[in-house]
């Protein structure tokens, strides 16, 4: 670097750069996010949630390493049964993890199958 008074810094385009040294999976959106509503198969399977509940639930990118001991569901999977990740965990192809600290605790619930009105805030206050 000059520190002469007539020195300046060149302009570089670093979203250029970044393009190169990040490139964009086809499965994601340019913010890197993908959901439920994004992921057309899953819309079948979960028919009976609405578009806008649909893309409130987040799907991990390929690549992206799960938080050890955070609760994940895995929607490609035929059970869809809450688990605890480990430290070694990351996200394949062949995933659909959808992180629990990211979803609403009533569309969480529905998600795992609970059907108790109390736990989908649909109880009596009676």
């Amino acid at each position: 670097m000059d520190n002469s008074p007539n020195y300046r810094e060149p302009d570089v385009d670093t979203q250029a750069f970044d393009a190169d040294l990040h490139p964009q999976r086809p499965t994601e959106k340019a913010d890197g996010l993908r959901t439920a509503f994004d992921v057309k198969t899953l819309h079948r399977r979960l028919q009976q949630f609405e578009d806008d509940e649909l893309k409130a639930i987040p799907i991990l990118a390929q690549g992206t390493r799960l938080e050890q001991g955070s609760t994940y569901i895995d929607l490609r999977a035929d059970d869809c049964q809450e688990f605890r990740a480990r430290g070694d965990m990351e996200a394949t192809q062949s995933n659909w993890y959808v992180p629990k600290n990211e979803v609403d605790y009533v569309l969480w619930n529905r998600l795992i199958g609970v059907d108790n009105p109390e736990r989908l805030d649909e109880a009596d206050d009676a």
